[in-house]
């Protein structure tokens, strides 16, 4: 029945269907992410339970010890505000972040390091808002958090000490006044207002200051209408004996650089130029971090695929950084993806340093993996975690299909194909998955929602089509900011242009075409669904927006200035967001449709989608409505994800054959 709600809240039934492989093979492969090492031991995230949770395990390999008890589920690191945990080994406590049925409403609680029942780290204060631990000093225990109270747009910067349980204000903003930095005894913070993605200025707040003061940029309050280039600011790292930050940003690179900011003449930055990279292509530098004195790690996004340096800062009149050791990027640790690095220092001389990291690809589960102190070599795997019943080479690596797009652009592309070892034969139909974001980047991450859904897809028969169109992150500032206030314009055209590509590929069937996107990815679905309706057999949205003033005056207060300079404002610019939003078209969608939602998802409310689907319904489409009662704006527990990766690739099947 076309009319059919579908509440999923237990162990649903499987549908007739069998797929060649079942779903649950690929989700045999548990994740581990996000690792942290205290002396002798490895914290990370595990789905081991079906729900992500926490465990520790010896640090030279023993079985894995729960840390919370069960049925607790911890959120997704991918779309987590902030970190899920720090260990705290003065405390012997671990901080951990924790929300309600996906709600995002997160609040500090307390375990003893070996494990135990969560204790609020700060009573019933915050209940009902969202605190998002930014950042945590372990060796004082004092930890920095945002605070969303769910009822106004500002956002405050807490300190709080972990120890005495004092809390600190250091001030409020409607754009954010989040701690991207402090000195070692927290006698100074940097605070960052983030406008849009990547627009950030500078503030700095001393103990006996009563309010920040600027550091660095233009604060949108005083631009009177000019366009001032985006910062790209990342954390900043005292460097130099407190006399300067180091930090990425965009100010001399579109593709980021190191760049040094001297606080007794803030307002010329210097760009720091990096010796010894190993990695060619493009790509971006994404972060660094400060590990001992002026040892650094660097993290770039080269081509979608991770690269880690540890180097060194040399201050000076011209200061420099020198690669001393590279990470991950090369050998086993290459074309993919870490999803964490965490580090413990020997303090010499000489300063040694013991790391972990999580890694992953297209097709190869994720892993932890480990630097010994004092070792030069390649790193010792920590992990096995395999994909049962599949072989190997049944996955897809996936092959680049970047193209040209409209305008003379370049937009890095990937076509993830059915193995020839599966046997299929002729032209595969053609499924397009659309990233989320849009700010967002489709990588080789077998851990993200993505991967084992594309996999899945090919295994089934399908050719599966990843776009990085103009707003992805990963190919600089410019590439990223083109989105801005411009949901569903140019962004379509790349979209059609990458098709109209393929259509020129003999492996692909283009009569033969479906659609399936997740948030933003999911608005994108529905845009192109229904503007070009004849281009589709199928469609599947997740949790997409699809009336834009609407889903804007609905988001939670503290996304509200963001929305309005990113998106629209949806009172202001009214006409151009409903010109833009898929509702305009939905008249002229013709094929059916699969609608996937989280009931407590704060981000993109069940009632957005509800009001898809009877939309729909009312004009005689065939809807197929999921709605899970235990998800927010993701699908994490095992049996969710089991269901929403069978049930779009039936659906699928039966609109597109295989």
């Amino acid at each position: 029945m076309s009319d059919l709600v579908l509440t999923v809240t237990e162990t649903l039934v499987r549908p007739s269907a069998k797929p060649h492989f079942p779903i649950e093979s690929l989700l045999s492969a548990r994740l581990l992410l996000a690792p942290k090492i205290v002396e002798e031991r490895v914290f990370f995230l595990s789905d081991f339970s079906g729900v992500l949770s926490l465990y520790s395990m010896d640090k030279n390999g023993s079985i894995p010890q729960p840390l919370l008890p069960g049925g607790q589920a911890l959120v997704n690191p991918h779309l987590m505000d902030g970190h899920n945990f720090y260990v705290l080994p003065k405390l012997g406590r671990v901080l951990v972040m924790m929300d309600k049925l996906g709600n995002e409403n997160y609040q500090p609680m307390l375990i003893p390091v070996e494990g135990g029942i969560p204790e609020r780290a700060l009573g019933d204060r915050y209940q009902d808002e969202k605190l998002a631990c930014v950042e945590c000093d372990l060796e004082k225990n004092i930890a920095y958090f945002d605070r969303d109270d769910r009822k106004n747009p500002e956002t405050e910067c807490l300190r709080v000490d972990l120890t005495t349980r004092e809390v600190t204000s250091l001030g409020r903003s409607l754009y954010g006044n989040r701690c991207i930095g402090y000195n070692s005894d927290h006698s100074k913070v940097i605070l960052g207002d983030g406008y849009t993605a990547g627009d950030v200025v500078l503030f700095y707040r001393e103990e006996g200051m009563k309010e920040r003061k600027l550091l660095y940029g233009i604060p949108l309050t005083e631009r009177g209408g000019r366009t001032v280039p985006p910062s790209g600011i990342d954390w900043c790292n005292f460097t130099d004996s407190d006399r300067g930050l180091l930090f990425v940003s965009s100010i001399f690179h579109d593709e980021g650089g190191l760049t040094y900011l001297e606080f007794d003449n803030p307002s010329k930055p210097v760009d720091v130029h990096v010796h010894g990279l190993k990695h060619s292509g493009v790509g971006e530098l994404v972060g660094s971090k400060k590990i001992e004195r002026d040892l650094f790690v660097l993290i770039y996004n080269i081509d979608g695929a991770s690269w880690v340096y540890e180097g060194t800062f040399n201050p000076g009149v011209s200061p420099s950084f020198t690669i001393s050791r590279t990470l991950c990027g090369l050998g086993a640790l290459s074309d993919g993806v870490i999803q964490g690095l965490d580090w413990q220092v020997k303090k010499g001389p000489p300063v040694t340093v013991e790391y972990v990291l999580s890694f992953t690809k297209s097709n190869t589960p994720s892993q932890l993996y480990l630097y010994p102190i004092g070792e030069k070599g390649p790193p010792t795997r920590l992990s096995d975690e395999r994909v049962l019943g599949i072989p190997t080479d049944y996955l897809s690596a996936g092959e680049d299909a970047s193209y040209t797009t409209w305008d003379g652009l370049r937009v890095s592309a990937r076509l993830y194909l059915p193995s020839p070892k599966l046997g299929y034969e002729g032209p595969r139909p053609l499924v397009e998955y659309v990233h989320g974001g849009p700010q967002g980047q489709e990588r080789p991450d077998f851990t993200w929602f993505s991967m084992p859904l594309i996999q899945y897809l090919t295994l089934n028969g399908f050719a599966v089509f990843v776009p990085n169109v103009r707003g992805s992150t990963g190919y600089g500032m410019k590439y990223m900011k083109l989105v801005d206030r411009d949901w569903g314009g140019n962004d379509v055209k790349d979209h059609l242009e990458g098709l109209k590509h393929l259509e020129k590929d003999a492996r692909i069937d283009s009569k033969r075409r479906a659609v399936v996107g997740r948030s933003y990815g999911g608005f994108m679905t529905l845009m192109l669904a229904s503007r070009f309706p004849t281009m589709w057999k199928a469609a599947v949205d997740m949790f997409g927006p699809y009336d834009l003033p609407k889903w804007a005056s609905r988001t939670p207060p503290s996304w509200m200035p963001y929305i309005r300079l990113a998106v629209g404002d949806p009172e202001k610019d009214r006409d151009k967001l409903l010109e833009h939003s898929p509702k305009t078209y939905l008249g002229n969608l013709t094929s059916p449709l699969m609608i996937i939602q989280g009931k407590n998802d704060p981000r993109v409310p069940e009632p957005e989608s509800a009001e898809v689907a009877a939309d729909l319904r009312n004009r005689g489409v065939q809807v197929d409505y999921l709605v899970f009662e235990d998800e927010g704006h993701d699908v994490l527990r095992f049996k969710n994800r089991v269901t929403c990766y069978s049930r779009i690739t039936e659906f699928f099947l039966k609109h597109l054959g295989s």
